[in-house]
């Protein structure tokens, strides 16, 4: 009798790397059915629509669905509710709640992590840090109870998967758990050297956000002069525009074959902040570009110092600076970064997950 298989995700709002992993634990359990918070068919892929997906009472709400993040005190009692009793696997791939589902007795619990709640612990300062008054108080209570469900949720868990070894030690951090770690899948077969010639630009692709220090790369692209062309959006791209200079370009919604192309002709990709893992990372080393960027964080699992690019170690101006100068003077050999890039394949990622399950008792 084939297992009935049950996948817990925190919300299907969009297409990003946590649905490009979604979409890799489908190819392993085809037969399987989704669980989210919310769902808007509309924003992500023919191959997760396509499944059986349900929704969260939550999803009924419009107000939730489109300030999820702001609903977290709801989000814990919301995926406890789902009904996993007939399943004979859980797996959830979680970097809010989605790890806290309540499997039945007989299922093992799977859980691959993102990164623990950031919103909550390390990264809190980022997201709460400004707030004021009652709003400040309000929000410090909420998160202590957050801490507390997070932490003690953790026990539902059978086997903890982390996408980098900086995931992993967080979640033997706030946890107490060990994890063993198997890369997200990145699609190499798309992502791939192109004929033509390289460019003169450096290249940004992320979210305009404050945690992601696109304002520290535009510090020091003013500085250098150099082309830096920025793919990406958020709240804090109308600031961002109005500080840099006119060598540093932003775009936004690019095809998917036009950012393998810029991909492809930028010198260099970088990066300024501290990423869970990066897929984007491994997306530039498949097309044949080297990475420039901060050596904390995921990153430390894709890029080797020299060899496939090069890590800051102190992530501020001058050291970013001093980085740009020596990349323009470095040569990578693009097949090399191409075949080092291989290794975060779907199928590795597939025969990894596979293997983890198997051995399960």
């Amino acid at each position: 009798m084939t297992a009935k298989v049950a996948l817990v995700h925190d919300w299907l709002n969009g297409m990003r790397g946590g649905e490009k992993v979604l979409e890799g634990m489908l190819d392993i359990f085809p037969s399987a059915d989704i669980f989210t918070l919310f769902y808007t068919p509309d924003k992500v892929s023919e191959k997760i629509r396509s499944r059986n997906v349900t929704a969260s009472y939550l999803n009924r709400f419009l107000p939730a669905r489109r300030w999820y993040r702001q609903c977290l005190p709801l989000l814990p009692r919301a995926v406890e509710s789902f009904d996993l009793s007939a399943y004979d696997l859980v797996v959830s791939t979680s970097h809010c709640v989605a790890k806290g589902a309540i499997p039945p007795p007989q299922a093992p619990h799977v859980s691959y992590v993102f990164t623990p709640m950031r919103y909550i612990w390390d990264q809190y300062p980022h997201y709460f840090g400004c707030s004021r008054g009652v709003k400040k108080w309000l929000i410090r209570r909420a998160a202590t109870r957050l801490r507390t469900w997070d932490a003690a949720s953790a026990a539902r868990v059978d086997h903890f998967v982390a996408d980098s070894e900086f995931v992993a030690q967080r979640i033997r951090k706030y946890y107490r758990r060990n994890a063993t770690v198997i890369h997200p899948p990145v699609d190499t077969d798309f992502f791939s050297p192109g004929s033509g010639e390289k460019g003169g630009y450096f290249l940004a692709v992320t979210a305009l956000v404050p945690y992601k220090r696109v304002d520290l790369l535009v510090d020091v692209f003013n500085r250098t002069g150099d082309s830096l062309v920025i793919v990406g959006g958020g709240p804090e791209k109308r600031a961002l525009q109005g500080r840099a200079r006119k060598n540093i370009r932003f775009e936004q919604s690019l095809s998917p074959q036009a950012l393998r192309e810029r991909y492809r002709r930028a010198r260099a990709f970088v990066h300024a902040g501290l990423e869970d893992f990066g897929i984007a990372f491994v997306e530039s080393l498949a097309c044949g570009t080297p990475v420039l960027a901060s050596s904390r964080g995921g990153v430390a699992d894709i890029v080797t110092h020299g060899r496939t690019g090069l890590l800051v170690a102190d992530p501020d101006a001058d050291a970013f600076t001093a980085g740009v100068e020596e990349m323009r003077t470095r040569t990578f050999d693009p097949d090399a970064l191409r075949q080092d890039s291989l290794r975060f394949s779907p199928q590795h990622f597939r025969e990894k997950f596979s293997s983890l399950v198997a051995s399960l008792p």
